[in-house]
């Protein structure tokens, strides 16, 4: 877009807008997985979720995955309740013109607790994609039982969004140099700057099911990445 702005209180001005492209094959794998654990303690379900996590990190170690790419992003406890049937009901006044006839239930007693869930959530990183097969199917053999997400990163990403500025820039001043000559008018210098985009950190974000267990690893395509960078420039018109 190529805008001219005209007002008493500013010089003249012109803007041009510039788009840069730049794509990337990912080259790290984001796994987001749950453990989700059911025991009649409180404590007994932390003790048995604690044990299962161990050996899901354990697991995740011995694919040479380091410690700062395995975080917890979340943990939480349920009690699990039983309600019980309800033992009689009453028909409840019938209001003037009402068509049906409403009943309040009678139950013998609250709901009880009968046992806890623990749901303990986990974020790996995968920094050698032709693993993403082995440990999908390591996590669940490991004990995770929900695979939630799977996305692509590029590792280097603040260095392509610069590279995607420079052609942004780039195609602006093009656009600026050829437009000058058309309208017949000189430019002075850049008076304003701006700069949006679309920066993707996951692509072809998918969501997993795993509580079956997986009997082979998946093919999971990886495909580009598309950063996208668009600039305004604005000069003065001499």
């Amino acid at each position: 877009m190529n805008r001219i702005s005209d007002t008493a209180v500013t010089t003249n001005t012109i803007s041009f807008s510039g788009e840069g492209k730049i794509f990337a094959v990912p080259d790290i794998a984001a796994i987001s997985f749950s453990i989700v654990t059911e025991a009649t303690t409180s404590k007994e379900v932390q003790n048995q979720n604690s044990e299962k996590s161990k050996k899901v990190v354990e697991f995740l170690k011995n694919q040479n995955i380091e410690d700062k790419d395995i975080k917890t992003t979340g943990y939480n406890i349920y009690p699990q309740y039983s309600y019980p049937l309800p033992t009689g009901r009453q028909a409840d006044p019938i209001p003037l013109g009402a068509e049906s006839i409403a009943y309040t239930e009678y139950y013998p007693s609250n709901p009880k607790i009968t046992g806890y869930q623990v749901s303990q959530s986990f974020e790996v990183k995968v920094r050698d994609l032709e693993k993403i097969s082995t440990i999908l199917d390591g996590l669940v053999t490991a004990g995770a039982n929900q695979v939630n997400h799977l996305g692509f990163q590029v590792d280097n990403e603040e260095e392509l969004k610069e590279q995607a500025r420079e052609l942004a820039i780039k195609d602006a001043k093009e656009k600026a140099d050829k437009l000058k000559k058309q309208l017949d008018i000189r430019l002075g210098k850049i008076v304003n700057y701006s700069e949006g985009g679309y920066y993707p950190v996951y692509f072809k974000a998918e969501a997993l099911d795993s509580r079956g267990g997986m009997s082979s690893g998946p093919d999971i395509p990886v495909g580009e990445n598309e950063i996208v960078v668009n600039v305004t420039i604005t000069y003065q018109i001499k």
